[in-house]
């Protein structure tokens, strides 16, 4: 029997949405494709057929999550502010306190950067982003200069997000560090840095990472 198209878009949909909800109550190690076939209701064969792997549903996540990322940010700052490299800071800084939210998010995200295929997905999605964002202060840089970078940048972000804060490495800390570290890569001035660290302290973020938690999943169906 030839399986329809929207059948096939369906199934992914569902896939898609038990699998996230999976990996954010018992982490991406204890989410086995049979337990994300039972919690979709369908049978293992069907994850198989629309993913191939756990990992290709990553990399389809990490797509989604990223673009829901970029939206809340959109969002909360339309009418504060258009300028390019405080709306960076502020979608840099959500993640950062995403991966602070709990163990499974920290997990998913340290999968996220480590796993080839999901890797891929957030240099390219990343590199549009920092080309969009730097390339009035670095105008002779091309596409893939900016894809260099996020290599080193993307470095940076993972390995603030995998230590955990403690009395020592406070978010505030952390968020200064990362700002600092990830500006200067792209060569913006120190006044700047300094304006933008500021900027990002007038936020609730856990409240804002709450939210984007508790509506993450709503998001990912009505997308998928």
């Amino acid at each position: 029997m030839v399986t329809r198209k929207y059948d096939i878009i369906e199934v992914k949909s569902k896939i898609l949405h038990a699998a996230a909800k999976l990996f954010l109550s018992v982490g991406y190690e204890k989410s086995t494709v049979i337990k994300i076939a039972d919690e979709a209701k369908v049978n293992r064969g069907s994850v198989i057929y629309a993913f191939k792997t756990k990992e290709n549903v990553v990399c389809e996540l990490v797509a989604l999550v990223l673009e829901y990322q970029f939206k809340t940010i959109e969002d909360l700052l339309k009418g504060k502010t258009d300028d390019k490299i405080l709306l960076y800071a502020c979608e840099t800084v959500l993640q950062l306190h995403l991966a602070e939210s709990s163990e499974h998010m920290r997990e998913m995200y340290n999968v996220a950067y480590s796993l080839p295929n999901s890797a891929n997905v957030i240099y390219h999605t990343i590199t549009k982003k920092l080309e969009y964002t730097f390339k009035d202060l670095l105008p002779n840089w091309e596409t893939k200069d900016f894809y260099e970078r996020e290599i080193s940048s993307a470095g940076v972000m993972r390995n603030h997000m995998s230590i955990p804060c403690d009395m020592y490495f406070t978010m505030e800390r952390k968020i200064q560090s990362f700002l600092e570290s990830t500006f200067l890569l792209y060569r913006v001035p120190d006044q700047k840095i300094k304006v933008a660290i500021e900027f990002v302290k007038q936020f609730e973020w856990e409240k804002i990472a709450e939210s984007v938690l508790s509506n993450m999943l709503s998001y990912l169906e009505s997308k998928t």
